[in-house]
């Protein structure tokens, strides 16, 4: 077996167990290349010379230590536990790598803002704070950084065309404010095996008219969901499900929503990365302009209007009818790996950064592999909602990034940079991918080492390397401040699941409380050029008729449920090999 299908655990072991190395040791560096990064999209020649660059940079900063702060996800795990410690062994400054949940890391980088106290040396902090950071200009402009302060310490190697998510880490002002260092999407997840049943297809299609398929609308995911919760109920003496997703009130549940999936039921305006003027969140922003006018329909925005209620209704519907007991008190983190279980057909919304889960074998508990470990479901493009037009985004894509903020001290800020670029080196990326399966790197995703491996990966490798991954894209520039908003966003969809609120009622009331948050923004920005002049400068209210007809929120539509379609998997994975 390749030893790039060991499981991040094995290498864990392996690099925990291995003898200390001098500070600043080309001999530590060979090994760790020798030992643990291969493959690599260079050659060992190649690797030896980028870790000699590292050793000569670092050699200013030997001794130090620094704290840098990111989620627990396998890459970042991985980071923590072996990429860590290897930096320390090659380049002599320790990196204490702390992984907490993503709200807890949102929260430390907003308090780090707001008291300029140097809490953590750097971030991996969602691209989502990408108008925050720009707008603010609390976090180094790494353009700047690069060509300034940090020119000294910025790989020559570092090759910012081959990564694929620096769009999404660009400013208004065209400058880079974040680094990517782990990306991946929102996808439809299916039971291959049990969609590939005749008497499954020739049931489905005697019910619907149809072929059970992929879904390419919600109307046919909404049907696959109610027959394999209503009418299939068993397969191999299991109870089985029709939809998996997650309702607890939690942080992630406001993540949820951002997330692209009032986008995906079709409420925001065409356009990529993010739609123009109005994104996912509801969000309107004048093409040209830097100021957001408001989420409220009654705004220009649609935050509150018929898709985003129609959005919320589907999600909360869903949740009650087709998913299993207990999902509706799940959170982000417990959600996804329990498709592991092998009792759900489906999942519209399913990250691939749990693709390393799910493809653990049998004998660490996982349901959906065979016995030879193949995969038993695939990914594909998320299916899209009746109010969805040719030309809007169809989903997510989580841009996880480096982030050094200004209240970082200098020295500090070019060890951690140092750090960060390392971790995203072509010496060490196509290894980390291989543990994590989150491609930032083209050079990585067209290794020979992943064309090998694609088809244990259930169709992961195929959609990154089609033009289908542009149509996801991470939380835009419209949202002027994340940190502030998004804490809105969780206790309006959780008052929808627990019944207190119609999804109308809690849409109208999110859309009210975004706008207030963002008046209080415009008017720190106009008194205290907070946001430098690119804060909110909200439209005055006008009928919602006015605006359902020049531009603004959709309005209603006669019909919600239109025919459902669906396309055949095998034929999909063509179309993207031929592009």
């Amino acid at each position: 077996m390749k030893r790039y299908l060991f499981a991040a655990t094995a290498a864990i072991a392996l690099m925990v167990a291995a003898p200390a190395a001098f500070a600043g040791d080309p001999e530590a560096a060979a090994r760790w290349i020798d030992e643990e990064f291969q493959p690599s999209a260079l050659s060992k020649e190649a690797q030896l010379a980028e870790m000699q660059w590292f050793i000569d940079a670092a050699a200013p900063f030997e001794g130090m230590e620094i704290n840098v702060l990111s989620e627990g996800i396998p890459t970042h795990s991985y980071e923590s536990e072996v990429l860590a410690k290897a930096f320390y062994e090659i380049t002599g400054i320790k990196v204490n790598h702390q992984i907490l949940g993503e709200g807890e890391v949102v929260q430390a980088v907003q308090t780090q803002m707001q008291t300029q106290r140097n809490l953590y040396d750097a971030y991996v902090n969602d691209s989502d704070l990408i108008g925050t950071h720009s707008r603010l200009q609390l976090a180094y402009n790494l353009t700047d950084f690069m060509a300034g302060d940090a020119a000294d310490v910025t790989n020559p190697g570092l090759d910012l065309d081959d990564f694929i998510g620096t769009q999404f880490t660009t400013g208004p002002d065209g400058d880079l404010y974040q680094l990517p260092d782990q990306q991946f999407a929102n996808l439809y997840w299916f039971r291959k095996d049990w969609f590939d049943r005749p008497e499954l297809q020739e049931a489905f299609k005697a019910k619907y008219g149809y072929d059970l398929g992929v879904p390419v609308n919600w109307s046919a995911y909404e049907d696959i969901a109610q027959f394999f919760s209503e009418d299939v109920k068993e397969i191999d003496g299991i109870r089985i499900y029709g939809h998996m997703d997650y309702g607890k009130r939690a942080p992630d549940l406001g993540w949820r929503m951002t997330d692209a999936w009032l986008s995906m039921a079709g409420a925001g305006s065409k356009g990529e990365p993010n739609g123009v003027p109005i994104d996912e969140w509801g969000i309107r922003m004048e093409a040209g302009t830097c100021n957001p006018v408001g989420a409220s329909v009654t705004r220009g925005g649609a935050a509150n209007g018929p898709a985003a209620v129609y959005a919320i209704r589907k999600w909360d519907e869903w949740l009650r009818a087709y998913a299993p007991p207990g999902a509706a008190s799940f959170d982000f983190y417990q959600s996804l790996p329990a498709l592991s279980q092998g009792n759900v057909a489906q999942q519209i919304f399913w990250y691939t950064a749990f693709t390393a889960s799910m493809v653990a074998p049998q004998s660490e508990g996982n349901n959906t592999v065979d016995a030879d470990g193949k995969p038993l479901w695939r990914m594909a493009p998320s299916p899209h909602g009746p109010y969805w037009e040719e030309g809007q985004k169809v989903g997510y894509q989580d841009v996880g990034s480096w982030t050094i903020l200004k209240s970082t001290p200098l020295d500090r800020a070019k060890a951690a940079w140092l750090y960060a670029q390392f971790v995203v080196s072509k010496t060490v990326d196509v290894r980390k991918s291989h543990v994590g399966l989150t491609f930032i790197r083209d050079s990585t995703i067209n290794h020979e080492s992943f064309t090998e491996r694609a088809d244990s990966l259930g169709g992961l490798i195929e959609f990154y390397r089609s033009p289908d991954r542009v149509a996801w894209s991470p939380t835009g520039i419209n949202v002027p401040d994340y940190p502030k908003l998004a804490q809105i966003w969780w206790q309006q969809i959780g008052d929808v699941n627990s019944g207190a609120f119609t999804p109308q009622q809690a849409m109208d009331r999110l859309a009210e409380e975004m706008d207030i948050t963002m008046a209080r923004m415009q008017a720190a920005d106009e008194a205290a050029n907070v946001y430098g002049g690119c804060g909110p400068r909200l439209n005055e209210e006008r009928d919602a008729s006015y605006w359902f007809a020049n531009g603004g929120a959709k309005p209603k539509l006669d019909n919600e449920k239109p025919q459902g379609i669906t396309i055949n998997y095998d034929e999909l994975v063509a179309r993207w090999e031929s592009n």
